[in-house]
């Protein structure tokens, strides 16, 4: 799609670039001038089919009046974006992007007290909603409930298992970036420390890029077996790295995680980067000394609603035969802990 295209170009989110491309007054002035100088470059024109549905839904609704979305939580609490910054940075996208097309969204708690999927379903028909977005699931393996299967359904991540449309974060393209990266810097023994949370919800997807990876560039399958843990866990840590004896440790771990990590690197006697480089791939880095990747969490709450609508325009509601994958990869963060 070319409007993603001029996304990456500019380092933009596509809803931005659509309503530039619209001469949006929203939009900054040099902003539209530099969306519209990327669109020339690569000889972008508008498919006025598409322009004209969506002049239609914007004039159909307005923000805070228009189309509701749905935003379902299937976890223990109504609002699990209130208690993550992760989540609240993927809500802050969703909401942009859903104002920016005209929609307002709502949310909805499958857990609610005396709520069952037959009764969310009439809430939903009562009230006209035939969209959803989720934010996945706390249980890797949840199913979506059944009777919901006359919404079209967009979820975020790989942890509920009935095939749905679905945005998610490329793991193994981030453990390629940062692997090529630090070979770059001259690092030639680079270790996995893996969360076992990030293994199972990426699904294997970081260690098969590791693996892969060094027997490709390095001529090994694996310079040093993957560490997995869930905490820091101090004495395995502290074996592992004086038997194999890595120069960077690629940390691939929840945020909170990584500065007991930090903590225990010092208390062995090691210096970062000095001694020993660190690369963190995480949904957060913000607060962190951490080179690495963050997850771009607002653009794939973004993308979820440019899918979803896209889902609900094409009249493509139930459980899908075939999954549309959206994979948006993370952005560096430069940090203090790779040397130069």
């Amino acid at each position: 799609m070319s409007v993603r295209k001029i996304a990456g170009i500019t380092n933009l989110s596509p809803a931005t670039v659509s309503l530039s491309l619209q001469n949006n007054p929203k939009i900054a002035a040099a902003t539209r001038a530099r969306v519209l100088a990327a669109a020339s470059r690569i000889g972008y024109k508008p498919n006025a089919k598409i322009a004209e549905l969506m002049s239609q839904i914007r004039r159909a609704s307005k923000p805070g009046e228009g189309v509701c979305l749905g935003v379902v939580s299937l976890y223990d609490t109504p609002r699990p974006w209130e208690n993550s910054l992760h989540l609240a940075r993927m809500y802050r996208g969703m909401t942009g992007s859903a104002e920016a097309l005209g929609y307002r969204l709502e949310p909805f708690w499958m857990r609610a007290p005396g709520m069952s999927a037959r009764r969310f379903r009439s809430v939903l028909d009562a009230r006209g909603i035939n969209g959803l977005l989720c934010f996945g699931s706390q249980d890797i393996d949840a199913d979506f409930p059944r009777e919901l299967d006359h919404c079209a359904i967009v979820t975020q991540g790989l942890s509920i298992r009935t095939p749905l449309h679905r945005v998610i974060n490329h793991a193994y393209n981030d453990t390629l970036h940062a692997l090529r990266r630090v070979h770059a810097l001259g690092y030639r023994r680079p270790g996995l420390l893996l969360g076992q949370y990030e293994d199972e919800r990426g699904r294997m997807a970081n260690a098969s890029a590791y693996l892969g990876w060094c027997e490709h560039t390095l001529g090994v399958p694996g310079v040093m077996p993957i560490l997995r843990m869930n905490r820091i866990e101090e004495k395995p840590l502290h074996d592992w790295l004086k038997r194999h004896a890595p120069d960077v440790v690629v940390v691939v771990h929840v945020y909170d995680v990584l500065g007991e990590f930090h903590a225990a690197l010092k208390k062995f006697g090691y210096k970062v980067p000095e001694t020993i480089g660190v690369v963190a791939l995480s949904q957060v880095l913000e607060g962190t000394p951490f080179s690495g990747l963050e997850e771009n969490q607002q653009l794939m709450g973004a993308w979820a609603v440019e899918l979803l609508i896209a889902r609900i325009v094409n009249r493509d509601f139930g459980m899908p035969t075939r999954p549309h994958l959206e994979l948006v990869e993370s952005e560096w963060v430069k940090g203090k802990t790779l040397r130069g």
